[in-house]
């Protein structure tokens, strides 16, 4: 039986979910002893939700691994909408990075590439492959517009909660994942949520794109949670909107944390007192 659900996000389809059960709870372990907490997650509390296989072409003689991308790859609508904010964060938050001008309002090829060009000498791209690059910007897509696999997910998360189950821990494209099998389901047992390096707040592109159940919309909060916490550094450029309250409502718990180079990494999120504190809080809500 499992205490907490973990959900990954974007870039895991060359892991699984043991692996990444394994380094959620190291961290999540980790980001209990800094919040000074006397509560104690074992391994089997913690169940990680997989669904990184969806993404992950199947293998061929010779040649196995990721598809060649490039800019020719990223397709007009979602993925460029989504890249350009991914632009405009990064040249906001680093000085490095030159900020879109006029120009990019043509939605045209090269602008693509000036993206892809500027954010390559980002620190929060550093030693991101292209090719990584413009999958992750796929797998959103596939998630958000594709009703497929936004069902194949959703059919998964439900069949990883049980009724032990007390709280969400959620990271990028699985608070996403999250929000929307909370807002399903709100005869689940889950209690507390938290969400770390969301892009929940994105208004056009995430925002509203949200499914949230018959009687639900975008914004109401996620079925039969007491409390949520969301936690975003100030350079991870996936979290452009730091702070979900003006959208999802003033019991949203929001604080910046310091990841350093990492800023989107799951762990460093998971591993701060901040984690620590909310998993503490929330698995100790009543069901």
């Amino acid at each position: 039986m499992t205490r907490v659900v973990c959900i990954h996000g974007v870039g895991q389809q060359h892991l699984g979910e043991h692996q990444l059960a394994s380094a959620w709870h190291s961290a999540l372990a980790d980001g209990l002893l800094r919040a000074d907490s006397s509560l104690t997650l074992k391994p089997e509390d913690v169940r990680c939700v997989f669904y990184g296989d969806l993404f992950r072409p199947t293998g061929r003689t010779l040649a196995v691994g990721d598809p060649p991308l490039d800019a020719s790859d990223i397709e007009d609508g979602f993925e460029i909408e989504l890249l350009l904010a991914w632009w405009e964060e990064a040249a906001r938050t680093d000085p490095a990075v030159l900020p879109p001008d006029a120009r990019t309002l043509a939605r045209t090829p090269q602008v693509v590439q000036r993206a892809l060009n500027a954010l390559s000498r980002s620190r929060f791209f550093t030693g991101v492959a292209l090719r990584t690059l413009v999958l992750d910007l796929k797998q959103v897509r596939a998630y958000l517009c594709d009703t497929h696999v936004r069902d194949a997910v959703q059919s998964r998360v439900a069949d990883a909660v049980d009724g032990r189950t007390r709280m969400v821990v959620a990271h990028s494209l699985g608070s996403v994942v999250a929000y929307e099998a909370l807002c399903a389901h709100p005869e689940w047992p889950v209690r507390a949520l938290l969400t770390a390096g969301s892009p929940l707040g994105i208004r056009n592109l995430v925002f509203d794109r949200l499914r949230t159940g018959e009687s639900g919309g975008p914004g109401h909060w996620p079925g039969g949670v007491a409390e949520w916490t969301n936690l975003a550094d100030e350079g991870d450029v996936v979290a452009l909107v730091k702070d979900l309250r003006p959208l999802f409502g003033e019991r949203v718990r929001c604080h910046l944390v310091h990841n350093g180079a990492r800023a989107h990494d799951a762990t460093r999120y998971l591993n701060t007192a901040e984690a620590g504190r909310a998993v503490t809080d929330g698995c100790r809500v009543p069901g």
